[in-house]
């Protein structure tokens, strides 16, 4: 697959601030990809996908050095509509890009504001309501539903434009357990259904390793880990260390690793830690009748 998003030698340090927010971040990220992204509070995470989006150093005064290129182009070479285009991003707060007095509006805002044809623009609205199950809310005000549907009406604004990429920067960080399983749900239907590549600051791991493809660990401006989630999962301790929660099926198999039970690869979904599980308690119990 194609590297759409190239990070080479990145860093950036905000105006009044002593250290760097990124420091020498070099990454690449391949298209239809879902990434997730984590780390501890401000480790840098918002600041990596700010600069994937353009709005650094756009939008933002500080100190940039190196460069991050999409397709090929680098993000201080392109315009915010070229930008829009390619990057679209959904804020941990969805009121903050709320704009209009309609759900239907607020879908129909960006897309207006780059030029789409009216007929093209209701057909899409209709596609991205179907996707995150807003059909029954188009004529409600944005402002007077539950956080969840805010959500998702943060999140059908942006699909709706149809950009190559698709950030979500702890999309479910103000929800409710209803309302993240919401979101997760959007996220994998998005990731089954769409050729799009999709990045997801998230601190919720267990549903995070199952969604991505790749996983970054952001930890002092630094990218400290990026891989698969099997391998991202082998050392547990430093992500404790950081104030990270692994997956409790995770931090169970590393469990057994320690005490010499099982030697194989990480698993990131109950079923295979089950199956490794009655594994494990099997060859224990051939053990305990042989030496009986």
């Amino acid at each position: 697959m194609e590297n759409i998003i190239e990070i080479n030698h990145l860093t950036w340090q905000y105006n009044d601030t002593d250290h760097p927010a990124l420091k020498d971040v070099s990454l690449k990220i391949q298209e239809g990809e879902f990434i997730g992204v984590c780390g501890p509070n401000e480790a840098g995470k918002t600041t990596l996908v700010s600069c994937i989006k353009g709005l650094i150093p756009h939008n933002l005064l500080g100190s940039y050095k190196g460069e991050v290129k999409l397709f090929g182009k680098d993000v201080k070479a392109l315009s915010a509509k070229e930008l829009a285009k390619y990057v679209g991003f959904v804020f941990a707060d969805p009121e903050a890009q709320f704009t209009s007095m309609s759900v239907e509006e607020e879908l129909a805002f960006g897309m207006e504001n780059i030029g789409i044809e009216r007929d093209e623009i209701d057909r899409k609205i209709q596609w991205a309501a179907d996707i995150t199950g807003l059909g029954n809310l188009l004529d409600k005000s944005p402002y007077d539903i539950s956080g969840g549907q805010k959500q998702r009406v943060a999140i059908a604004s942006v699909l709706a434009m149809q950009p190559k990429i698709m950030i979500l920067d702890e999309p479910t960080s103000m929800l409710d357990p209803f309302g993240k399983d919401s979101v997760f749900n959007i996220c994998a239907r998005m990731k089954a259904e769409l050729n799009m590549t999709i990045i997801m600051v998230e601190h919720t791991l267990d549903r995070l390793a199952r969604l991505s493809d790749r996983l970054i660990l952001v930890g002092e401006g630094k990218i400290r880990r990026f891989s698969e989630p099997k391998q991202f999962f082998e050392d547990v301790d430093e992500l404790a260390e950081l104030g990270l929660n692994p997956p409790s099926s995770i931090l169970f198999l590393d469990k057994l690793k320690k005490a010499g039970l099982y030697h194989g690869e990480m698993k990131t979904t109950v079923e295979e830690v089950i199956q490794v599980a009655q594994s494990v308690c099997e060859k224990q119990r051939v053990i305990r009748e042989a030496r009986s």
